[in-house]
């Protein structure tokens, strides 16, 4: 049967506690109905503790993934990087022709040590309009006129002097305070102009800094899209850099089994580039809803990849563990035969096997999950095989001192009682 989502099954370490194997005895004839006997050692059907985990597909992706855009024009005169070359933060990836940019910080530089002058200050010198020499001057000569107004206004009113004088020192007093004003009034502006002269040598400076282009990031470059001698522009897209420390991985999960997610949930991936190899990872982010397209649920994983050993567009089967106890009923995976397509057991009943078509779950250890097809206690040939047909007659071999097959230790079913378990040492 075959299922959207898969459930792949981790039992104990030792499956000796749970099934019986053997050595088999030296082969026997050709088998079939009537022929000679085969020598078989048989292994019980039971059911053993499996942690169960959700099958789900999806595809890797770089972690951060930037098209790197030149910020200024000008002509490429470097490119230290190539293809697959792995950058720092911060690291150059394209340097453009500093000839304008640097004349033109120049010029800024120029203009705003020009203003400063006028006014009296210097680099990060607070403001004061009292010290602009202009405002200072403008400030003496008000004084100096308010202090004659002043002499002459008494001798006016000694009726010493007469009164055309005595108005010309009043105006000239009014004349000397509205320059003084006037003074202040340009020396605020002209600091307004230092502060615009400022941020056009920022500016500047950024133009000259923006001729190198930098990686935003630790990570690999994907892609250089232009060469020494190429004219850019701002905003042209020069190199494409990744993260690929950690990966994401995006699974689809069927709306049946959303109850089994959770954020920080872990899981182990696999690809078809390196079979057998798991790698494992975490959930970091599950979608608020499901996709009406599809009736799933998008999650996010993160998945370390220090080695860089997986690679962005991989196509990735990820198995998440399951809450809860389950059982699996499970035979040695020898005992399984496959066929024109088809999967069978052979059941001993007395002197004799009944081929049987099953469905198999997933591995379980060196073991196989039989889904349907058999019960509990059913005792399956589980050597030999491949010399068997129904109905052939067989003999199962006699208990051997001590009979391992990878992580089972057990005694073998002597086909006359149920099988002696040897104890599990250990569970994975």
């Amino acid at each position: 049967m075959v299922r959207d989502v898969a459930l792949v099954l981790i039992c104990p370490v030792l499956l000796g506690a749970t099934f019986g194997c053997g050595r088999t005895a030296p082969p026997g004839a050709a088998a079939g109905p009537g022929a000679l006997v085969v020598d078989v050692t048989a292994a019980r059907a039971a059911f053993v503790p499996v942690t169960r985990l959700l099958k789900v597909t999806g595809s890797l992706t770089a972690d951060e993934e930037a098209e790197v855009a030149a910020e200024t024009t000008g002509r490429v005169v470097e490119t230290p990087v190539e293809r697959g070359s792995r950058v720092d933060q911060g690291s150059p990836l394209l340097r453009l022709a500093e000839t304008e940019a640097d004349a033109s910080l120049k010029e800024a530089e120029a203009n705003v040590g020009q203003i400063e002058v006028r006014l009296g200050i210097a680099g990060d010198q607070p403001f004061d309009a009292e010290r602009v020499p202009e405002v200072s001057n403008a400030r003496a000569g008000k004084e100096l006129a308010e202090a004659e107004f002043a002499r002459i206004k008494k001798l006016y009113d000694d009726h010493v002097v007469s009164g055309s004088e005595f108005d010309q020192r009043r105006t000239q007093v009014e004349l000397m305070a509205r320059q003084y004003d006037t003074a202040r009034n340009t020396a605020r502006q002209l600091y307004r102009s230092l502060e615009g002269a400022r941020a056009r040598l920022t500016l500047a400076k950024k133009a000259l800094t923006d001729t190198t282009v930098r990686a935003p990031f630790a990570g690999l470059v994907v892609e250089r899209k232009v060469s020494v001698g190429d004219f850019v522009t701002r905003g042209t897209k020069v190199v494409t850099v990744v993260r690929i420390n950690p990966l994401r991985v995006e699974l689809t999960v069927p709306e049946q089994s959303l109850s089994f997610i959770r954020r920080g949930q872990l899981l182990e991936l696999e690809v078809d580039a390196y079979p057998g190899r798991k790698f494992k990872g975490e959930v970091r982010y599950v979608s608020p809803s499901l996709r009406v397209d599809q009736r799933a649920l998008t999650i996010e994983a993160v998945v370390p990849n220090a080695d860089a050993t997986l690679k962005p567009g991989l196509f990735a089967t990820a198995a998440i563990e399951q809450p809860g106890n389950a059982r699996a009923l499970c035979v040695p995976s020898a005992a399984v035969r496959t066929l024109a397509g088809s999967t069978r057991l052979y059941v001993i009943k007395g002197d004799r096997v009944e081929e049987r078509m099953v469905t198999l779950g997933q591995a379980v250890g060196d073991g196989i999950e039989i889904v349907n097809g058999i019960a509990e206690g059913d005792e399956v040939a589980q050597t030999g095989v491949d010399r068997l047909v129904d109905g052939a007659r067989v003999r199962v071999g006699r208990p051997a001192t001590t009979a391992a097959v990878a992580t089972t230790v057990a005694e073998p079913v002597s086909g006359k009682g149920p099988a002696r378990r040897a104890p599990a040492t250990g569970s994975r």
